[in-house]
């Protein structure tokens, strides 16, 4: 009878029954658990934590975020390292002469091609420029002085040739009996002929410093006495036509008087004075271990305080790393360095600063050709590694190499230039 009741009201159009209450809250619930798990995969999604499709990319509603293309440039890894500015290490003048100092430069002098560098029993000791040092007398050897007797026949010449019979066995001039010495068949000229590369060294010195009438070459003849007399007597010197061992001093170019280790009235000595170059340049004690970076020639970038940078070369880089000073104790990791030196081609660009702390900035590792993003769109996959999520919300697996400027090289099947990539907020 219920039954026929119920089939009966229903085909007459009545309303059914209202579901029990409690079944209506089960389904309210089932419909909340399911967007909850819906929200739940939607945000693991967007964090890179899918497992399995990251490769081929996950769908996933986008999230909020710039993007920005994946762009392809040469990569290029700067590390900055602490330098100073100056004048580099004080090096000894090589000074031979004897006596007693009269008179020394103030420090930092600046001194050039003819200039004195100091004076000795009040005797000038001249700078010239050249790399062969100073190594034996220059004059005209007993030999060629009697050829000049013979040839110009005048008192005043017979004066300035000097004594005929004067022995000299590091110049090579023959010895009393006549016979020459062999230092003048070792200076590879005749005998009575003084000849070789420091003749031609000092008169190139003596030919820029206007004192001509005579050929550069590699003899000393009559006509180089000549002149050589001419520049005695500018520096008040006797005009002997001969140039001592310790009357000059040569280098590769000016100088810039450092300390002195001896006073006035003192003996001179082999270092008497120091001198570094007149250009100023930068040191770096470089880790011996990370220096791969110091060749000579490599372009540096310098970092003045001032906050303006110049351009640097390696110039030179030491052969022997040393302990940091007061290093070596127990428990202490400093690493060795060696000295890197740098020089500045463009002085005017350092302005008047003579010695400060600059920082030296030298390029590591460069990937050219490379396709790159900024770090920020890395974001890290749930089975490890790294990848980005694109423009429309998915997630691929990239490869990262080299890191340098805010940017990263990325490879991988799924990435291609001009791709748009997110950065997470």
């Amino acid at each position: 009878m219920a039954e026929t009741v119920e089939q009966t009201e229903h085909e007459r159009g009545a309303a059914p029954a209202p579901p029990p209450r409690g079944r209506r809250g089960r389904r309210t619930v089932l419909v909340a658990s399911a967007l909850v798990v819906v929200t739940a995969v939607a945000v693991i999604g967007a964090l890179g934590l899918g497992g399995g499709g990251s490769q081929a990319g996950s769908s996933a509603p986008p999230r909020s975020g710039s993007t920005v293309p994946v762009t392809r440039t040469t990569l290029t890894e700067r590390t900055t390292v602490d330098g100073q500015l100056g004048y580099g290490t004080e090096i000894p003048l090589p000074v031979k002469a004897t006596g007693t100092v009269t008179w020394l430069p103030a420090e930092g002098t600046t001194v050039g091609r003819g200039g004195t560098l100091l004076r000795v029993d009040d005797r000038p000791v001249v700078l010239l420029y050249g790399t062969l040092p100073m190594y034996r007398e220059l004059g005209l050897t007993a030999g060629t002085q009697q050829g000049t007797r013979q040839e110009t026949g005048t008192e005043q010449d017979t004066q300035d040739s000097g004594d005929q019979g004067r022995t000299d066995e590091t110049s090579g001039a023959p010895d009393p009996s006549g016979s020459p010495t062999p230092g003048g068949a070792g200076a590879g000229g005749t005998a009575g002929t003084l000849r070789g590369m420091d003749v031609l060294q000092f008169e190139s010195n003596l030919a820029a410093l206007g004192y001509t009438g005579f050929t550069v070459d590699e003899e000393f003849t009559d006509l180089t006495a000549r002149a050589v007399k001419r520049w005695q007597q500018s520096l008040g010197l006797p005009r002997t036509g001969t140039v001592g061992i310790g009357d000059v001093v040569y280098s590769a170019g000016k100088v810039r008087i450092g300390h002195a280790s001896v006073r006035l009235g003192s003996p001179a000595t082999d270092d008497v004075l120091t001198y570094t170059g007149t250009s100023r340049k930068v040191v770096v004690n470089a880790s011996a271990a990370e220096d791969s970076w110091a060749v000579r020639g490599a372009a540096v970038t310098i970092g003045l305080p001032d906050g303006k940078s110049v351009k640097g070369e390696v110039a030179s880089v030491g052969k022997s790393a040393t302990a940091p000073e007061g290093g070596g104790g127990e428990g202490d990791s400093a690493a060795p360095t060696v000295p890197v030196t740098i020089t500045i081609k463009d002085q005017r660009s350092v302005g008047r600063l003579e010695s400060a702390p600059v920082t030296v900035e030298y390029v590591g590792r460069e990937r050219a050709d490379v396709l790159t993003v900024p770090v920020a769109a890395l974001v890290a996959l749930a089975e490890g590694g790294h990848g980005l999520e694109t423009a429309d919300g998915r997630f691929v697996a990239v490869k990262t190499g080299l890191f340098a400027d805010g940017r990263v090289e990325v490879s991988g099947s799924a990435v291609r230039e001009g791709m748009n990539v997110r950065i997470p907020e």
